[in-house]
């Protein structure tokens, strides 16, 4: 074979081989995943703590929400799962009390699903804080006690610390999802990554898997 032929062919069967290493059961730093810089700490013990940074208005958060929550399931406790719902700006800022505050009150996993469809399927903007106490009461939550958790210190904690983690974690996209404290991924990065579409959302999953896979050797 010339040899100009041959340094080609072998030119496109690497790089071939590189798309094909870099998937989601098989995912690479740099692709599918990134490593932080410096590892953040967790109070999950022997378990692997999981964070979803996310936002009540992102579409992509909406979408990926059924499936995540099924894979939180399938973990059991094999993970520690949190959410951390991200700021942006004054109009998001309602949402982010609204999450903390079903946090806070310990009704996060009644109604979790509902502030979701509240803004994508009722198309309800909940940019004001009495667009929020509106809903809570109408979807059934006693309007005086939300009100008193919303405006609490204790919610405006979480607040400061969901910036502080923001930065910590260097979010800079959403659904991110956090692994260990070490690691990062997202269907934006499984995407981009070769895996498009509404692929990407079960690819994220499968990179996960992995990565949690990963933590819990580490810490054996």
């Amino acid at each position: 074979m010339n040899p100009l032929r041959r340094l080609l062919l072998s030119a496109v069967l690497l790089a071939a081989s590189g798309i094909a290493a870099a998937s989601p059961t098989s995912p690479k730093e740099g692709a599918e995943y990134q490593a932080l810089p410096e590892a953040q700490p967790t109070d999950s013990g022997r378990k692997v703590e999981v964070i979803e940074f996310f936002a009540y208005y992102c579409p992509h958060c909406y979408a990926f929400e059924p499936q995540l929550a099924e894979w939180v399931k399938k973990q059991g406790d094999n993970i520690v799962f949190r959410r951390v719902h991200v700021p942006r700006g004054a109009q998001v800022a309602p949402q982010q009390r609204l999450f903390f505050t079903l946090e806070s009150l310990g009704l996060l996993e009644q109604y979790h699903g509902k502030a979701f469809a509240a803004m994508h399927v009722d198309r309800l903007p909940l940019a004001q804080d009495e667009q929020v106490f509106d809903w809570a009461s109408r979807a059934g939550i006693d309007r005086a006690k939300f009100i008193d958790a919303y405006r609490s210190f204790g919610v405006q904690a979480k607040v400061r610390r969901a910036q502080s983690m923001m930065e910590s974690y260097r979010i800079t996209h959403w659904p991110m999802i956090a692994i260990d404290g070490r690691f990062l991924t997202s269907p934006g990065m499984v995407s981009e990554s070769g895996t498009p579409g509404e692929a990407a959302l079960a690819g994220t999953l499968q990179v996960m898997d992995q990565l949690v896979a990963r933590a819990k050797a580490d810490k054996k």
